[in-house]
């Protein structure tokens, strides 16, 4: 990473975007680096935010449009100097508030600084910065002209068309536009109260008393909603008062409905928050595995839960596709939150969406294997859920039928829920344009006595 201390919101954006470039980073993690190591106002926090996450949701669009206004090939630009035309692109054709001045001449200077960029090179992203900027205010950016739907939203979304065709073909054109639409959204802040230690309307009133906005989720009484304010520096959270987890998460576990005094397995925890609401559903009363193939991961499970109070977590290292004997038909309940694509959470992981699709091909197979050898530990008459944080049918519903269908012993449970409804067929795909949470998918399945 690195190693010069940033002292503006375009420094922290461009050190960032430089970081998932050069040493595959993932967003998140390199962007609150530097933001730690920056001392910015909350407002140029934001924006540093903003144009980070921006880049990253927009960068289709913003290369179509250096596109058309550079007569150097894309991959002849020099990888940093082509972030910072990024990031300038973004700037001026994709909001609002950003004086054009400002963005071409402060992102130039970050070409200047961090390109090692000749005068030439220098004098290339003034001109395609400055006829952009000239193009807006003229009104007069190129349309987007593409030959179907599929990659209009492709390049207007800047989703891989093969991404847009898959979801199109699962969800039809007018859900896939809503979902990519919704994709490129900032995703809601969700707190989830320990309610062991606290209920939800003293927890409501302290947050807002020390400045914060927020208020309670609408269909679920665990969960609030953050629409401003740091939660995780707060002394609440500090305490283990509240937690932040997504609420489709929070719903996994609700639909898994553990009880106190029970033996439950979470096969693949890591990083936890759904063991640690799977232990306040037990009243920490009962017998917790919390499972994961690393064990530094299991390190952030102790921690989580020990800030919690949560005595009924057991951390196990342990590979949810290999066979545990000791296990066999004991559990009460199984959570198989198995690894998948993650197409689900493309709001706070956006770079998940430029995935090689080859590299996806395997996890049916893998999630099936775990499913499989998880369903072992169930005891007759206990309950298995599979979950995933993808919105993609071939990892989702085809892994459980095809489950379904080689294990008679299995049965599918009708599941309901205020942030969903009623399934019969025990399965719902929580999408971010309709339930306003992380894209997820929850499978309830029973054995039979």
């Amino acid at each position: 990473m690195i190693k010069k201390r940033p002292h503006t919101a375009r420094e922290v954006a461009a050190f960032a975007l430089f970081s998932m470039e050069e040493e595959g980073a993932w967003s998140d993690g390199a962007l609150h680096h530097y933001l730690d190591r920056a001392n910015l106002s909350s407002r140029d926090r934001a924006l540093a935010t903003r144009m980070t996450y921006g880049v990253i949701q927009n960068r289709l669009l913003c290369d179509w449009y250096l596109r058309q206004f550079s007569k150097i090939r894309l991959a002849k630009i020099a990888p940093r100097v082509r972030i910072c035309l990024q990031l300038g692109i973004y700037q001026l054709t994709l909001t609002s508030r950003i004086p054009p001045h400002a963005a071409v001449d402060e992102t130039v200077a970050l070409v200047r600084a961090y390109c090692h960029a000749n005068e030439r090179t220098i004098g290339f992203a003034n001109g395609i910065l400055r006829a952009v900027a000239a193009a807006v205010q003229e009104n007069c950016l190129p349309k987007l002209n593409c030959p179907d739907k599929e990659s209009f939203y492709s390049l207007r979304y800047s989703h891989p068309e093969w991404l847009v065709r898959l979801l199109a073909a699962q969800y039809g054109l007018q859900e896939t536009a809503a979902i990519l639409q919704a994709n490129n959204e900032i995703a809601p802040v969700s707190v989830r109260v320990n309610r062991l230690r606290c209920d939800r309307e003293s927890v409501l009133k302290r947050l807002t008393e020390d400045g914060l906005s927020v208020h309670p989720h609408p269909n679920t009484d665990s969960m609030l909603l953050v629409d401003n304010g740091e939660i995780a520096v707060h002394p609440l959270f500090q305490a283990g008062f509240v937690t932040i987890q997504d609420t489709a998460s929070a719903v996994c576990v609700e639909v898994l409905d553990p009880t106190p005094n029970t033996f439950v397995l979470d096969c693949c925890a890591a990083p936890g928050g759904k063991t640690f609401y799977i232990a306040e559903r037990m009243q920490n009363r009962g017998t917790l595995f919390s499972c994961d193939i690393y064990a530094h991961k299991l390190d952030k499970i102790r921690a989580g839960a020990e800030r919690m109070g949560l005595s009924i977590v057991q951390p196990v290292l342990q590979d949810a596709a290999l066979f545990r004997p000791e296990w066999q038909q004991k559990a009460d309940a199984v959570l198989c939150d198995v690894p998948c694509s993650g197409i689900g959470i493309i709001r706070k992981k956006p770079e998940i969406r430029y995935k090689e699709p080859d590299d996806l091909t395997k996890l049916p197979e893998i999630q099936y294997q775990i499913l499989e050898n998880c369903s072992g530990y169930v005891r007759p008459g206990g309950t298995l859920v599979y979950s995933t944080c993808t919105i993609l049918e071939r990892e989702n519903q085809a892994v459980v039928r095809r489950f379904l269908q080689a294990h008679p012993e299995f049965m599918s449970v009708p599941i309901a829920h205020p942030v969903f409804g009623a399934r019969e067929d025990g399965m719902i795909t929580l999408l971010p344009s309709i339930h306003s949470t992380d894209g997820f998918f929850i499978a309830k399945l029973r054995r039979l006595p």
